[in-house]
């Protein structure tokens, strides 16, 4: 006994699974995105990671034997951090001062127990070196969006510095404007 439309053609058959896999595809897509407004804003968020500068690509070969120099490359992301370093500090910074951020942001544990031993006023340092780090952490994050950034940060930080990377310089003042009432009297 034969099942299904005896004239049906291997190329119909075929597209009833290409059907069948479609449907699927599509219920799969409505459990992710139940609503237009959530598939619109997903289609957004694509659209704007679509836009972002290209991220920094390693190509390294012969790296046999030379885990110290390989984990360097790493660590310094082939010169990316550098290059962030003097994009935001250009000249403003002595090039000692750069090179001590650089050395702090490949190797923190190794740069804090140095910095610790040598620094006279450690409080003075700690305020002026946070800041640098979150300049340095703007610009490195200005080509992600702010979901990939929160997501790759630590999560017991994480609403602190995302409050620190994405104040607005512009607003100064923190203070509550007072309430202007006036008098109506007849």
């Amino acid at each position: 006994m034969m099942t299904g439309n005896q004239n049906e053609t291997p190329a119909a058959a075929g597209s009833g699974r290409e059907n069948e896999l479609e449907m699927r595809y599509l219920k799969t897509l409505a459990e992710l995105y139940p609503t237009i407004a959530d598939a619109s804003t997903e289609i957004i968020n694509l659209e704007a990671i679509l836009n972002l500068p290209k991220g920094t690509e390693h190509f390294i070969t012969d790296i046999h034997g030379e885990y110290e120099a390989f984990i360097h490359v790493l660590k310094n992301g082939s010169g990316a951090v550098k290059m962030k370093i003097n994009d935001v500090f250009g000249r403003t910074l002595p090039e000692t001062d750069k090179n001590t951020l650089a050395t702090l942001i490949y190797y923190p544990r190794e740069k804090m127990d140095l910095i610790r031993k040598s620094e006279k006023d450690i409080k003075d340092w700690y305020r002026i070196t946070i800041y640098r780090l979150i300049e340095i952490c703007k610009r490195a994050a200005s080509k992600y969006t702010r979901s990939k950034v929160r997501k790759a940060m630590p999560k017991e930080f994480s609403y602190v510095i995302e409050e620190l990377i994405t104040e607005k310089p512009e607003i100064t003042d923190k203070e509550a404007d007072p309430v202007r009432t006036k008098s109506w009297t007849g």
